[in-house]
């Protein structure tokens, strides 16, 4: 690699390989730290005592755990959708964002994984729903959501797994090569693969990662569908709707690029990578995350449509969502994820990084009232009144759900410490092709 070369990403490679870190990073890792203590607090008393600990009760068979799941399915699914179309497009937005946008999918698809297997009340029993013949040839029930569950997580993790570990390959052997301790240079070459830049490392790469991206575009699709047919499926009034399918893959899509926007202004203030995000990046990013809310805004009247034409009980179950006493979920799920974001129609706001960090989190809060609504507001009004009741969620479905988020915090701040955030090949491309014409 000529000094040239190195220059061009000398910023990027020195944070992972530098011997010492900020203040503010330790501070952040010991607080998720705490969160991921609180989880696994959580988890041990789950496994111990049973769901009982948890506020689901007739008629709320599902509660906060499916709500996050599917809070996090949304993330990961629009997260990797976003990287594949951009590395399949070879957009100029590539080099910016998709290392960690590939890498904010994986950790969200570590915290959902959390969920179901939980959810059984024998955890230890996770291995019921993998289809296998049992010992007794009692097979497990492929009607079974929980089958579908088992489908969706491994094949999400395999997949976006290996979208950011194919792009991540190239760099980890410049790190290796960069790298001052021997020790460090042992790992990073191990995970490179033996990488030597040549023409047919580079044929072989490029084929592997744009395959893989090919395949995350229809098994994204499929999946997020595949949550939303857990609901599709039933009985329940407000959830025996066609319309599920593409609603959590619109909204899933808005959240997962609003959280990309809340990393890239994160990482842009925080390691100083300004000539690798810049402005222009971000102001892209947020007319993004503004045409995903419209588009959202579109299915939340298409819902509301829908069921002015429906029977007489569906349109008992979905006003009573929006008039009944979870209503407030209904009309904050609107604020936050539609209204909000419209601040991004002014280029101030999209090139602020206040605002970014202000609209991002409020479109992740506002999609999960609405997958608190429709999960919890669409099993309150089910065909038999005398069993109509209110949700309570408990302090361990709380500490779950917040340990969840320190898990995902933790294993980002580990991320943007011990790998390239920006994908310093792809950088270094960019520049030769700027220079070429």
């Amino acid at each position: 690699m000529t000094s040239e070369a190195q220059a061009v990403t000398r910023t990027v490679a020195e944070v992972p390989l530098a011997r010492r870190f900020g203040v503010i990073w330790w501070a952040a890792l010991l607080a998720s730290g705490a969160l991921v203590l609180l989880l696994g607090y959580t988890l041990v008393s789950v496994t111990f005592v049973g769901i009982g600990v948890w506020g689901v009760n007739i008629p709320f068979v599902w509660g906060f755990d499916l709500i996050n799941y599917a809070w996090w399915i949304g993330i990961a699914n629009g997260a990797s959708l976003f990287a594949a179309i951009l590395v399949l497009r070879r957009h100029d937005l590539r080099t910016a964002v998709n290392r960690f946008a590939e890498g904010v999918a994986f950790f969200a698809v570590v915290c959902a994984g959390i969920f179901p297997i939980f959810h059984l009340g024998r955890p230890w029993l996770f291995y019921w729903v993998f289809p296998y013949p049992a010992t007794f040839e009692v097979w497990p029930q492929f009607r079974s959501t929980l089958m579908w569950d088992f489908w969706a997580i491994s094949t999400h993790a395999v997949v976006t797994s290996l979208l950011w570990y194919v792009g991540l390959i190239p760099d980890l052997a410049t790190l290796r090569d960069r790298a001052r301790s021997r020790n460090v240079k042992r790992i990073y070459g191990v995970f490179a693969l033996g990488w030597r830049g040549s023409v047919r490392d580079w044929a072989y790469h490029q084929r592997a990662y744009r395959l893989v991206a090919i395949l995350v575009l229809p098994l994204i699709l499929i999946m997020q569908s595949t949550v939303a047919f857990e609901f599709a499926v039933t009985l329940v009034p407000d959830w025996h709707e066609t319309r599920q399918p593409l609603h959590f893959v619109a909204t899933g899509l808005a959240q997962g690029l609003s959280i990309v926007l809340l990393v890239a202004v994160l990482l842009r203030w925080g390691l100083r990578l300004g000539p690798y995000i810049d402005e222009g990046d971000i102001d892209l990013l947020g007319k993004l995350v503004l045409a995903s809310a419209l588009v959202s805004a579109y299915l939340y009247v298409d819902e509301i449509v829908a069921a002015l034409l429906a029977d007489r009980i569906a349109q008992e179950a979905t006003f009573n969502r929006l008039t009944g006493d979870y209503a407030g979920l209904y009309w904050t799920a609107i604020v936050y994820s539609i209204l909000i974001p419209q601040l991004l129609w002014l280029k101030a706001a999209r090139r602020s990084t206040l605002a970014c960090v202000f609209v991002g989190i409020s479109i992740g809060v506002g999609i999960w009232f609405d997958r608190f609504s429709i999960i919890v507001g669409g099993l309150q009004t089910d065909y038999l009144p005398s069993i109509w009741r209110t949700y309570s969620p408990t302090l361990a479905e709380t500490g779950l759900f917040l340990g969840t988020i320190g898990l995902f915090a933790g294993l980002l701040l580990l991320f943007v410490r011990f790998l390239p955030v920006v994908s310093m090949f792809e950088t270094r491309h960019d520049e030769h092709e700027e220079k070429s014409s």
